[in-house]
């Protein structure tokens, strides 16, 4: 008799697998430049789908609350390893689930409810487990933020000092989803250190640029860093924490274990440690730097061509679209390219409408396009297809330029398919 895990899922699930279908098919046949996604390779895809998802584990490599780990002892401790290579750090943890969790654990280690937070506003580009009200880290703490130059897009550090000084904070937080600049967490960490505060860095975008070396590390200058496995570093959905500082290791083991989770995902952690491997390599440092070189190209022909780019620019993976010239929202304009077969996210823009339906920022990444193979030539192209979708929306008339869109990209998918066979 054939074994339930060896039968096809079209047999016993087909409406899954007909997502699954779906979803392949839509990864190929779209251009994504949603900044927080990118695409993983086939072998951390295999180490996904292994027989190592079956295994239950709690606690640490050599210290198990569960028999039978000896070969998930050894894909962790080669993540450990390999990120603490990779990064240039003392201290590793690589069970965390997500950034969220990740930053949870962190608050778990450091804080007690109703301690003070100062971190980057939402709309500034910060995110939501950095003390958003509506999440766990804006309802147990006491959530302060500060934000960007309205003129420039541009974190002012007087500022945020002055406004530390004044609020005392016992964490401090540098980082977030849509700051499209490179981030001073030197000054931040003598902000920091200033005020008496812990200074927390949270990477989640950036990982794969600071471990391409083509992006400066905030690990010498802060207490912990977070970030995700995912994103610029191109891996699993995940997250880690890093720290220089070894006295910070039994306090963090036990905030992820057992402060905020429970069992790891052990097939995650493996594939972890395979993509934090590739990330070792030349081949990922020249794929950093194409990534960096990509954005700015897209930059700069939205720019030439009418549109507002936040902070003029980016130095990044990011580039974040102000739509209120054309008057258009960037829920418009997302599903405009998506007709077209570009994937994108509304996102809000510094001083944006507290709704989201009325946010006026768009929020684009390079990184997934630039895993395909594309390089600036095919971002400029991407730029001015975007351009030309947005104007088309703000007259009114899409119809031509949607489906001139619609086969330049399938075209680009076309000479740059995911997984070559």
């Amino acid at each position: 008799m054939t074994g339930y895990s060896q039968v096809r899922l079209a047999e016993t699930d087909p409406l899954i697998a007909g997502a699954l279908a779906g979803e392949k098919a839509r990864q190929e046949s779209q251009i994504e430049l949603i900044a927080s996604e990118n695409i993983v390779s086939r072998a951390v895809l295999h180490v996904l789908g292994h027989e190592m998802t079956n295994k239950t584990l709690e606690g640490y490599p050599g210290a198990r609350f569960h028999g039978g780990g000896r070969f998930a002892d050894i894909a962790e401790q080669a993540a450990l390893d390999r990120a603490k290579e990779l990064f240039g750090c003392a201290y590793a943890n690589v069970q965390p689930h997500s950034g969220s969790q990740a930053n949870l654990a962190v608050f778990f280690a450091l804080l007690k409810p109703g301690d003070k937070v100062l971190s980057l506003d939402l709309a500034a580009g910060g995110h939501l487990s950095h003390g958003l009200g509506v999440n766990l880290s804006g309802r147990w703490f006491s959530a302060h933020h500060y934000g960007v130059e309205r003129e420039t897009g541009l974190i002012d550090y007087d500022k945020v000092e002055k406004q530390a000084a004044e609020l005392s904070p016992k964490l401090l937080i540098a980082g977030g989803s849509a700051y499209p600049r490179e981030i001073d967490f030197e000054r931040m960490g003598a902000i920091a250190r200033k005020v008496g505060a812990y200074f927390l860095a949270d990477m989640a975008h950036i990982a794969g640029l600071v471990a391409g070396g083509v992006h400066p590390s905030p690990l010498p200058h802060a207490d912990i860093v977070t970030c995700t496995t995912t994103k610029t570093l191109r891996g699993p959905r995940g997250g880690v924490n890093l720290s220089n500082n070894l006295d910070w290791r039994r306090k963090l083991q036990a905030a992820v274990f057992p402060g905020v989770q429970g069992s790891i995902h052990t097939q995650v952690i493996a594939a972890k440690a395979v993509c934090f491997g590739e990330a070792l390599t030349p081949a990922f440092k020249a794929y950093a730097a194409q990534v960096k070189a990509n954005a700015a190209a897209l930059a700069a022909t939205l720019t030439d061509r009418g549109i507002r780019i936040v902070s003029g620019g980016t130095d990044t993976h990011v580039v974040l679209l102000d739509l209120s010239p054309q008057g258009l929202t960037g829920m418009a304009v997302q599903n405009i390219l998506e007709e077209a077969g570009i994937t994108s996210n509304k996102n809000p823009i510094p001083f944006d409408a507290p709704k989201p339906a009325d946010w006026v920022g768009l929020r684009l990444g390079s990184s997934a396009a630039t895993t395909r193979g594309m390089k600036e030539a095919e971002f400029s192209e991407l730029g001015r297809i975007i351009a030309e979708l947005t104007l088309a929306v703000a007259s009114g008339d899409t119809r031509h330029a949607v489906a001139s869109a619609r086969e330049r990209c399938a075209a680009l998918c076309a000479r740059f398919p995911i997984y070559e066979n």
